[in-house]
């Protein structure tokens, strides 16, 4: 490992984990980070991973040279009425980004304050709820703060833990929350009654950081890892191969 590692390119390794054992499943990652996470897991721990140009053509594993989709190989095409099929058949992981998420995984991407008159109007619930309930979701939040890690969201819109507790078994079954990447954590949901839980802090956080950024409490082992350094490999990935622009410094300014 290196430690030369900026804080956006340890982002992109550990988005990168939430892939780790997928094999061939869909994967739709939502912003710059998450994107570049799922291109360097296919690259490197799970070959078998389908990306798309974000449209419908299904892109190959390959050098970009200039971090351009459109230098990679087409290798089949899944057109978005086919998503919907993926989506029901659980054959699909989303890192999915929030305005708001609390200890259960409650996400809300829709408004804040009171739904009959927020205070903002965001995009709407959009794919949200069958993401949740169907198959494997993940979140990316470039800004760690209690605005967003709230103690309950004004709207849900994504379905956490303690509400797929009342679901039908046939529902509930499909509904996983995986992982939570932050600009200061990994975090993941083992905590009591699948609350979340702070898996590892980034280089120069302390538990103590995270907690204050936090609007509730989080479960937390005695001892908390330091996330994962990316290896020299995937540093030349990221910065020759995938990211040579460094776009991903954009998404934590």
């Amino acid at each position: 490992m290196t430690g030369d590692a900026t804080l956006a390119e340890i982002c992109v390794v550990a988005c990168a984990e939430a892939w780790r054992g997928d094999g061939a499943i869909l994967a739709s990652p939502m912003g710059i980070i998450p994107s570049l996470g799922a291109r360097l897991a296919q690259l490197t721990f799970e070959p078998d991973l389908m990306l798309t140009d974000g449209e419908a053509t299904v892109l190959a594993p390959g050098d970009e040279g200039n971090g351009a989709d459109g230098n990679r190989i087409a290798e089949g095409w899944v057109p978005f009425r086919d998503v919907f099929t993926l989506l029901a058949a659980g054959k699909r992981h989303i890192m999915m980004g929030a305005a708001q998420l609390d200890q259960f995984g409650n996400q809300n991407i829709s408004c804040i304050g009171d739904w009959s008159r927020p205070r903002a109007q965001l995009i709407g619930v959009r794919g949200a709820p069958g993401n949740t309930v169907n198959h494997p979701v993940s979140y990316w939040v470039p800004r760690h703060s209690r605005r967003v890690f709230v103690d309950q969201v004004d709207m849900v819109s994504g379905v956490g833990y303690n509400r797929a507790a009342g679901l039908s078994a046939a529902i509930a079954g499909f509904h996983e929350l995986r992982m939570v990447v932050t600009n200061l954590a990994v975090l993941d949901f083992g905590g009591s009654e699948h609350s979340m839980r702070l898996r590892s802090v980034h280089p120069g956080v302390s538990v103590t950081d995270v907690a204050d950024a936090t609007g509730f409490v989080l479960a937390a082992p005695l001892r908390v890892p330091q996330t994962r350094l990316p290896t020299a490999s995937e540093l030349t990935m990221i910065r020759e191969q995938l990211d040579p622009d460094s776009r991903r410094d954009l998404e934590l300014t």
